[in-house]
């Protein structure tokens, strides 16, 4: 397919691919030139792929290229800025000798230096937008990963959401979880009887550990109003995809609260998007960088999910990038997935340096006269060995390849140029503002307060009760315990006869019984 308007094709040429029934034109973007131009072609941008390299090797070029290159074909990009050098994608470049030597190597004739279009984003709030998500959108299962529970705990954590959702009690942000755990806490005997076993040590030691998740500034991220994934697949008026940029440069030293979030994007959009199969273009690319913090020390039961993703996800239009050092960062499982390839030089400093280096020339298809485990270790900066899909799908020969300059500033913007595409973004009047509508904490706050009201009643009319008893004993007239003389007599007499009387009585009866008479 050709573009209508060609002179917005800048790194996306027309390149001829090579079949055995015809020849056709394609989008594509240019990564480079090595014995002649390297494409990545669009259709099969959604089947993933790798970029790696030791530091200083030109892996954030090559980042700048890629999503420079959606984005004028129209497709939106998500990527974390890890160390804030790719915010210069908002900027145009600026001319320099060294680039000018590089376009004329490559052939790049339609070259010109120019911005992108960037939102920024930020989980804090600060250098973008707040993304924001509510707890109930992370689930158990990644929230427990992020709090690094046991499996005893994230039980229980299963247990509170499941009451939660029983009750119809919304779970937003964390005072709701806290809330709720308080409450199943108080409530653990009826709670243990329906669910099973939930005692107060596991509870405690989530309580914990979500103070130490506040710490590091999550109660920032559980909030509304979440992020909606539709506002990451926009494009510009011109039709240029968007590119999303997530300050990372904090976050990536909270590795779980990174890993977590990144893998629920990846997750939410897989479940929220429709099945298209394969298409002209992606609908998203997401680049994940710093791969390796992804999956450190990931249970096997996320691999899994993440595995899952990866490879279903590319019939619902998104293409899944990583980012990392060292290819074996990625599990197995999951590197088998990334079709596209763009290896930077490697240093054999180490057993596992060089173990690596024989991974990563051993999944590249060999290219006559090109070897690949020697060129690996000699590549310049702004080289790189690249093997990407090519006609029906499959590998193209690698290539060894100069990286073609990007468009863009190659270094961070300032705070006032940040603050001036922030200002100018779509999505500000939707995301600057926190909400904080009646949830979990407020509901189970009117009850305890309802509770306590009724019990403070209770115990005022008993007191009433008890006080308008005793006014009434007081108030009732008394018997006077003394007698007077007269009642005295009588009763002195009466005792008097009735002692006699019964002598007497006694008496005649021993008579009767021993026979005597008197």
């Amino acid at each position: 397919m050709i573009l209508a308007d060609r002179s917005r094709l800048g790194y996306y040429s027309e390149s001829t691919r090579r079949s055995s029934e015809a020849s056709m034109v394609m989008e594509s973007i240019l990564i480079g030139k090595g014995e002649e131009p390297v494409h990545l072609a669009a259709r099969y941008a959604n089947r993933h792929g790798l970029i790696a390299g030791a530091t200083g090797t030109g892996k954030t070029v090559t980042l700048l290229v890629l999503a420079e290159g959606f984005s004028r074909l129209g497709v939106p990009v998500f990527m974390a800025d890890a160390k804030g050098d790719v915010s210069g994608l908002a900027a145009a470049g600026t001319p320099h000798a060294r680039i000018d030597e590089r376009i004329e190597r490559i052939g790049i004739e339609d070259y010109r230096q120019e911005p992108s279009p960037v939102v920024f984003w930020d989980l804090w709030g600060q250098s973008g937008h707040p993304v924001r998500a509510t707890v109930t959108q992370i689930g158990p299962t990644l929230l427990a990963r992020m709090l690094d529970l046991n499996d005893t705990q994230e039980g229980v954590l299963n247990v509170v959401f499941r009451v939660a959702d029983e009750a119809g009690l919304l779970l937003l942000d964390l005072k709701d979880l806290r809330a709720l755990l308080t409450h199943v806490a108080e409530n653990r005997e009826t709670v243990s009887t329906r669910y099973g076993l939930v005692n107060t040590a596991s509870i405690g030691a989530i309580q914990r550990r979500l103070l130490t998740l506040e710490a590091d500034g999550a109660e920032h991220f559980f909030a509304e109003p979440a992020l909606e994934l539709n506002d990451l697949m926009r494009t510009d008026l011109s039709g240029r995809g968007v590119i999303n940029l997530l300050a990372a440069e904090n976050l990536i030293t909270k590795p779980r609260l990174y890993s977590t979030f990144l893998l629920w994007m990846l997750s939410e959009l897989f479940e929220q998007l429709p099945e298209v199969g394969d298409q002209d273009r992606p609908k998203l690319v997401f680049v994940f960088d710093e791969a390796h913090l992804l999956f450190g020390d990931a249970p096997a039961s996320l691999r899994r999910r993440v595995e899952q993703v990866v490879r279903l996800i590319r019939s619902k239009g998104v293409g899944v990038y990583f980012c990392s050092q060292n290819p074996d960062d990625i599990p197995n499982e999951i590197l088998g997935q990334l079709g596209n390839r763009v290896q930077h030089a490697l240093r054999a400093f180490t057993p596992r340096d060089q173990k690596a280096i024989r991974s990563a020339a051993e999944t590249f298809v060999p290219k006559p006269g090109l070897n690949v485990l020697e060129a690996i270790t000699t590549l310049g900066v702004g080289e790189a060995l690249v093997s990407p899909l090519g006609d029906k799908g499959i590998p193209q020969p690698v290539e060894r390849t100069l990286i073609a300059p990007p468009r863009c500033r190659m270094g961070p913007l300032t705070d006032e140029e940040r603050a001036q595409v922030r200002a100018r973004s779509p999505v500000g009047a939707k995301y600057d503002t926190t909400l904080d509508r009646d949830s979990a904490y407020e509901v189970l706050k009117k009850e305890a307060e309802a509770a306590a009201a009724a019990a403070e009643a209770d115990a005022r009319r008993a007191a009433d009760e008890k006080a308008a008893r005793a006014a009434a004993r007081q108030s009732a007239p008394r018997r006077s315990n003394r007698q007077s003389t007269g009642e005295a007599f009588i009763k002195s007499t009466v005792r008097t006869v009735g002692n006699s009387i019964g002598r007497e009585i006694s008496r005649n009866l021993m008579g009767v019984l021993f026979g005597k008479k008197r």
